[in-house]
């Protein structure tokens, strides 16, 4: 009777070698380069093999980035679908942009929610965030006044990021921007008042797995976000 050996040996040489999926995170930005350098340079700081960061490139208000990452997001669902891989799918969908004067920005917001999608939001701005490396909250702001704080701690900054200068104060950025919510809330006060600045619940989702990596044992706000 003929062996069938030969037949599992060229099975078996045909398997795929075994991966562990990766997060994959959609990461849709408001601004051309700030926000998308400064995210970009994260991801290369936390050196997290397991972890995925798609940036389109497409920019606009928030109700158009809320639709973009809809767009990418069942893009990847039907891919998922077609081929049989739940890994094609996004594990998180975030909307990173400034509050200011937007006309759309409640209705993006509520789509957002619609959606399970999850906001890194700064009022007046980005900026704001970037300001909170070098010092404590400055108080109701407007936007070009942050920008003046910033230039003042950043010397040359125009809109590009050298993520180096802001790597010494990334713990000391979460924290400050965690107590401004933290404080909102307490008070009362609406989402996203002014100043406030969640990106840090963005750095808090990269670096969720890392957490028993020594660089990050002072980090003791991400212990805070899982609860």
């Amino acid at each position: 009777m003929p062996s069938n050996r030969r037949g599992r040996m060229k099975q078996e040489a045909r398997r795929k070698p075994f991966r562990s999926p990766k997060r994959r995170l959609l990461v849709v930005c408001e601004g051309e380069n700030t926000e998308p350098q400064y995210i970009r340079g994260l991801e290369r700081f936390l050196r997290d093999a397991t972890l995925s960061i798609e940036i389109p490139p497409e920019r606009g208000d928030p109700k158009k980035l809320v639709q973009v990452a809809k767009t990418f997001n069942s893009a990847a669902i039907q891919d998922a679908r077609r081929s049989g891989d739940d890994n094609v799918r996004f594990d998180e969908v975030w909307c990173v942009f400034d509050r200011d004067d937007h006309e759309r920005f409640d209705a993006a917001c509520q789509m957002a929610k619609d959606n399970l999608f999850r906001l890194a939001v700064s009022n007046p701005s980005f900026e704001l965030w970037l300001l909170l490396h070098f010092q404590d909250n400055p108080g109701q702001q407007h936007r070009d006044r942050i920008k003046e704080m910033l230039v003042k701690k950043v010397q040359g900054y125009d809109k590009t990021i050298d993520f180096s200068k802001y790597l010494d104060g990334l713990n000391a950025a979460a924290v400050r921007a965690k107590r401004i919510d933290d404080t909102a809330l307490q008070d009362g006060e609406p989402l996203f008042t002014n100043p406030s600045t969640s990106v840090y619940l963005l750095l808090g989702s990269m670096a969720k797995e890392l957490k028993e990596d020594d660089r990050f044992k002072d980090w003791d706000w991400l212990d805070d976000l899982d609860q």
